[in-house]
């Protein structure tokens, strides 16, 4: 079953977005089980928010890359993950 996770970093910057993102997903592309990921400034941070093919292959990319890329950015705030129930697209 496919897994959500959002990240909902207050005080994050593009900057840090951008390092993180370059480490684990690099040239831009999705890492592999990923099936969408969108990103955006919010209001007092930054937002990011990924789906996955299965929660072993979210946990596996979490465990050894994300957590310690997170870690090098200097970004604290923890993600949520939830198992989708639903998707829509046009």
């Amino acid at each position: 079953m496919a897994v959500c996770l959002i990240l909902d970093a207050p005080g994050m910057t593009q900057a840090q977005y951008d390092q993180v993102r370059n480490e684990v997903a690099p040239g831009n592309r999705l890492p592999q089980g990923a099936l969408s990921h969108v990103a955006g400034s919010t209001d007092n941070g930054w937002c990011v928010v990924t789906t996955w093919e299965s929660r072993e292959v979210l946990d596996r990319f979490f465990r050894d890359k994300l957590q310690q890329a997170l870690q090098r950015a200097g970004v604290t705030s923890q993600p949520r993950m939830f198992e989708v129930v639903n998707t829509m697209q046009p």
